[in-house]
C-alpha cells in the first residue's frame, strides 16, 4: 500500500460531518425535528436493513468516471493519461504500489492518502486508485478511485465511497467537493451515528459552502437493522452550522409505515441552545372533563427567560389558556403561571388560576421572596388538575419575605395570607393571617464558654371570623456546652415572655405571660466492632437523657392564633414545649429517655441498620391541655423504630407508637421496599393512627416479558373503605421506540374522584407523542425508573 502527504486543504472533505447534541427547552421535550436530522451529513456503509430508499426524484445528469482536465469542472469526463514522460504519471518500478514526487505537508497534522497505485501529474493531478484512502487523524475518505486537483482544488471520488469522523460514517456511490468554496454533491448516501445509534440514507446531500449543507428526501431513524418500524423522512433538509439553526421541509414521521405525524416547515437549533417551538402535543382524557388535547408553544425568549403558552382543549369545559414565564438573573429569579379557562361549559363560570414565585438577592446578607398562590373557586383543583398532589390542596400561600443575616443573627419580616379551599363536606378552619411578622433569631457561641440565643418577634394576626390582634415574643437562652469526644452535657436555662394587645375592650385587651425554662442535654456515644450476618460492622450505642423543667402559668385567658398539640415523634420528644406555637407553653417535670444503635460499615461508614427506643417519664402530671387529653400515667407512649437496608436489594422502614397504660398501638407506620435491579421494584406500606387513618399502600414497577413492563399502585383507605389514589399501567419497549398505557383514579374530595387515561408513544432520540404519564408514576411508585435510564442493548445491536 502507497502512501504521501497532500495540503491539509483537503481535510475539509473529511470534516463535513454534523452531529450536533439535541437539547431540550428547560425540563419540557421538543416536537421540533431532532437535530440527528443532520444525520445525511454523518454517515455510515450500507448494510442489509438500512431504510428503503424515498421515492426517486428527477435524475441528475449522467456522471462520468472521472475529471477530463486539471481545469474542468469536477464531474467533467477526461481521458486517463497512460504515460510515463517526466510530466506524466510516473509508476514505480518493479512495484505495483508507487510514491510520485516528494511528500507535501502543510500544518502539524499531515493529510495521508493511501492507495494499491498513486500517480500525479506534476502539480496538477493526483490520483490514487484501488482501496484509496485520504486520511488526517481520525477523519477519513475512502473510495476506489480519489482523484485531487490542487489547482482548483478539487476532489472527486468514485466507487463505493466513504467518509468518516470518529463513530459517524456516510457512504455513497460518488462525490465531487471543491475544497475552496466548499461547494460539492454526494450522490445516494446512506449513513450511521454514534449517537443514538441512528441510521438512514438521503437521496442527494449537497454542500452550499462553508458550514452549509443540504440533504434531499433523507430519512431517519434511531432502529437497529432490520426494524425499519419508525423513520423521519424530510423532503428538503438545510443545515447552517454558521448560524446553528436547520430548517426541515414536508416532514412526515411514520409508525409502522403508517404516517402519523406531518408538519410543513420546521426549524430546530442544531447545538445546546434552546430554540424556540411547538412541544409535543399532550392527549388524554378525564372524568369531569372527558377527552382534552394540549398543544404547548415553548417560546425561548433569551438564554435565562423563556415561556410556554399551551391551549388546552377541554371537550365538556372549552378552551383553557395555560402560560409559564420563567427567568434567571444573576440577582433573582422566579416564574408565573397564569391558567385561563373563559366560561367553564360545566360550571358556567370563568376558572382561572395564578401563581408568582420570585427570590431576590441583594447582597451576601440581604435576602427577599415573594409567593403568591390563588384560584377563582374552592373546586378548581378537583376539577382541573391530575395529580393528588394538587386536589389535596387546602391552603394557597399568599406571602412576601425580606430576610437579613448577621454574623450570629439574622432578622426576618414578613407578610403572610392564606386562601383557604373547603370541601363542603369536610370544612376547615383558615389560618390566621400574618400582616406582618418581624422576627429575630440569633445564637451567640462561646461568650466566656457559654452560648446565648435569642428567639424574638413580634406579629399582627388577623382572621375573618376569630379574635385577632397583635403579640410580642421574647425568649432570650443560656446554656453551657460541655462536650469529649465520647460524651456530652448541655444545661440551658431562658425566660419566655409573651405579651398581647388585643382588638377587644376591657382590662383583658393587653394580658401578658413570663414562663421560666430549664432543661438539660446529655448523652454517649460508644462504639464496638461487631460481626454479624457473617458480615463485620461497626456497632454504635448512643443512650440519651434530656430533662425538662416548665412551671405552671395559667393561660386561658390568652387568645390561641398559632399553637396546637405537636405531633408526639423522636424529633418533639426533645423539645421543651410539648404545643407548637407560642400562645401556650406547656408546664413540665419531666425526663426523655432514647436509646440509638446504629451499624455502620467500617471502611465507608455507611449507615446499614438504625434502632432507637424513647419514652417520656413525667415527675408531675400536666396541667395545662389543648385538644389532646392528658394521660393519667406519668409514663409517655413508648416509641420504636428500625429502619435501614438489610441488602442491597431490600429497603425497610418501621415506626411504632405504643400506648403502654392502654396496652394499645396509637400509631404503626411500616414500608418496605424491594428493588433488585433498575426497572424492578415493589413497595409495600402500611400507616395507622388510631380513630384518625388505616391505609394500606402498594405500588409496582415490574417487568412482565422480554419487553412489556407492568406498573400499579393501589392506595386504599380501610377507615373509610375507599380508594384513595388508584393506578395500573403497561408499557411496550421495542428498543427504537415504547407506548405506555397507564389508567388512574384519585380521590379529589371526600365523595368525589377523578379518572385519568394516558397513552403516550415514545421515539428514541425523537421526542414522545400523547399525555406523559412519567411524573405521575414517578411521584405514585417510588423508585421508579424510565426505562430509557436502563435499557439495555436492543436486537440487531452490539
Amino acid at each position: 500500500m502507497q502512501s504521501f502527504s497532500l495540503r491539509p486543504v483537503a481535510v475539509a472533505v473529511a470534516c463535513l460531518f454534523v452531529s450536533p447534541a439535541y437539547s431540550q427547552p428547560i425540563g419540557l421535550p421538543k416536537l421540533e425535528v431532532d437535530p440527528a436530522l443532520l444525520a445525511p451529513a454523518e454517515a455510515a456503509p450500507s448494510r442489509p436493513g438500512q431504510p428503503s430508499k424515498p421515492e426517486p426524484s428527477p435524475p441528475s445528469p449522467p456522471r462520468p468516471e472521472a475529471p477530463s482536465s486539471p481545469s474542468s469542472a469536477p464531474g467533467e469526463a477526461r481521458p486517463r493519461d497512460a504515460g510515463a514522460d517526466a510530466q506524466g504519471s510516473r509508476p514505480a518500478e518493479g512495484s505495483a504500489r508507487a510514491v510520485p514526487g516528494p511528500v507535501s505537508r502543510l500544518g502539524e497534522k499531515p493529510i495521508v492518502v493511501e492507495a494499491d497505485r498513486i500517480e500525479g501529474i506534476g502539480e496538477r493531478e493526483v490520483r490514487a486508485e484501488g482501496d484509496a484512502v485520504l486520511r488526517q487523524d481520525d477523519q477519513s475518505l475512502a473510495a476506489d478511485l480519489i482523484i485531487y486537483y490542487p489547482p482548483q482544488e478539487d476532489v472527486f471520488a468514485t466507487g463505493n465511497v466513504v467518509l468518516r469522523r470518529g463513530g459517524n460514517m456516510m457512504q455513497g456511490p460518488r462525490l465531487n467537493f471543491n475544497l475552496a468554496s466548499q461547494t460539492g454533491e454526494m450522490d445516494t448516501p446512506v449513513y450511521q451515528l454514534e449517537t443514538n445509534n441512528a441510521r438512514g440514507d438521503a437521496e442527494l446531500f449537497i454542500f452550499e459552502g462553508e458550514n452549509r449543507y443540504r440533504a434531499k428526501h433523507a430519512r431517519y431513524t434511531t432502529c437497529p437493522v432490520n426494524q425499519d418500524d419508525w423513520y423521519l423522512r424530510v423532503a428538503d433538509l438545510e443545515i447552517n452550522r454558521n448560524t446553528n439553526i436547520g430548517v426541515a421541509r414536508n416532514v412526515w414521521l411514520e409508525f409502522q409505515d403508517v404516517p402519523i405525524l406531518y408538519t410543513p416547515y420546521v426549524d430546530f437549533p442544531l447545538g445546546k441552545d434552546r430554540k424556540s417551538g411547538f412541544l409535543p402535543p399532550v392527549i388524554g382524557t378525564t372524568t369531569s372533563g372527558g377527552a382534552e388535547v394540549t398543544l404547548p408553544y415553548y417560546w425561548n425568549i433569551a438564554p435565562n427567560r423563556d415561556a410556554t403558552i399551551a391551549p388546552r382543549v377541554i371537550a365538556r369545559r372549552g378552551l383553557m389558556l395555560a402560560n409559564e414565564f420563567r427567568y434567571l438573573e444573576r440577582g433573582y429569579s422566579g416564574e408565573a403561571k397564569v391558567d385561563f379557562l373563559p366560561d367553564d361549559q360545566v360550571s358556567e363560570r370563568h376558572r382561572w388560576a395564578l401563581l408568582l414565585q420570585h427570590t431576590q438577592t441583594f447582597n451576601s446578607q440581604l435576602r427577599g421572596a415573594i409567593n403568591y398562590q390563588r384560584v377563582s373557586d374552592d373546586n378548581y383543583f378537583r376539577d382541573l388538575a391530575s395529580s393528588v398532589t394538587l386536589t389535596s390542596q387546602a391552603n394557597l400561600p399568599q406571602e412576601g419575605l425580606l430576610a437579613y443575616a448577621g454574623d450570629w443573627w439574622t432578622a426576618t419580616a414578613r407578610a403572610q395570607k392564606y386562601q383557604t379551599l373547603q370541601d363542603p363536606l369536610a370544612p376547615i378552619t383558615p389560618p390566621y393571617d400574618r400582616l406582618p411578622q418581624l422576627a429575630v433569631r440569633g445564637l451567640r457561641p462561646d461568650v466566656g464558654g457559654a452560648d446565648l440565643g435569642l428567639n424574638a418577634e413580634a406579629v399582627r394576626f388577623q382572621h375573618p371570623t376569630l379574635p385577632t390582634g397583635n403579640r410580642l415574643v421574647a425568649y432570650p437562652t443560656v446554656s453551657y456546652p460541655l462536650r469529649t469526644s465520647f460524651a456530652y452535657v448541655t444545661p440551658k436555662v431562658g425566660l419566655h415572655y409573651t405579651r398581647y394587645d388585643l382588638d377587644r375592650p376591657g382590662p383583658d385587651a393587653s394580658p401578658s405571660r413570663s414562663v421560666p425554662i430549664g432543661s438539660l442535654d446529655a448523652g454517649l456515644l460508644l462504639e464496638r466492632d461487631w460481626n454479624a450476618f457473617g458480615q463485620s460492622f461497626l456497632q454504635t450505642l448512643e443512650p440519651r437523657l434530656f430533662y425538662v423543667y416548665v412551671p405552671f402559668r395559667e393561660q386561658s385567658g390568652l387568645p390561641n392564633f398559632d399553637s396546637t398539640d405537636a405531633d408526639f415523634n423522636f424529633a418533639q420528644i426533645f423539645t421543651e414545649n410539648r404545643f407548637t406555637g407560642s400562645d401556650r407553653i406547656g408546664d413540665a417535670n419531666q425526663v426523655t429517655l432514647a436509646l440509638t444503635s446504629r451499624l455502620l460499615e467500617p471502611d465507608t461508614s455507611a449507615e446499614r441498620l438504625r434502632f432507637a427506643l424513647g419514652q417520656r417519664f413525667r415527675f408531675e402530671r400536666p396541667r395545662l391541655q389543648l385538644a389532646s387529653p392528658i394521660s393519667p400515667s406519668n409514663r409517655s407512649d413508648l416509641l420504636a423504630a428500625v429502619s435501614g437496608r438489610i441488602s442491597p436489594a431490600w429497603l425497610m422502614d418501621a415506626y411504632m407508637q405504643w400506648n403502654p397504660g392502654d396496652n394499645e398501638t396509637e400509631r404503626l407506620n411500616i414500608y418496605g421496599r424491594y428493588h433488585p435491579a433498575p426497572g424492578k421494584v415493589a413497595n409495600l406500606g402500611y400507616r395507622f393512627t388510631r380513630n384518625a387513618l388505616e391505609q394500606v399502600d402498594v405500588s409496582a414497577q415490574w417487568p412482565l416479558g422480554s419487553r412489556w413492563q407492568g406498573v400499579m399502585r393501589y392506595n386504599y383507605s380501610l377507615r373509610e373503605s375507599r380508594v384513595l389514589d388508584a393506578l395500573a399501567g403497561l408499557e411496550y419497549d421495542a428498543g427504537c421506540w415504547s407506548i405506555r398505557f397507564v389508567a388512574q383514579r384519585i380521590a379529589t374530595a371526600v365523595s368525589q374522584a377523578s379518572n385519568a387515561f394516558f397513552v403516550q408513544l415514545e421515539f428514541t432520540g425523537l421526542g414522545k407523542i400523547g399525555a406523559d404519564p412519567l411524573n405521575v408514576l414517578r411521584s405514585s411508585i417510588p423508585g421508579f425508573t424510565p426505562v430509557d435510564l436502563y435499557r439495555g442493548p436492543t436486537p440487531g445491536e452490539r
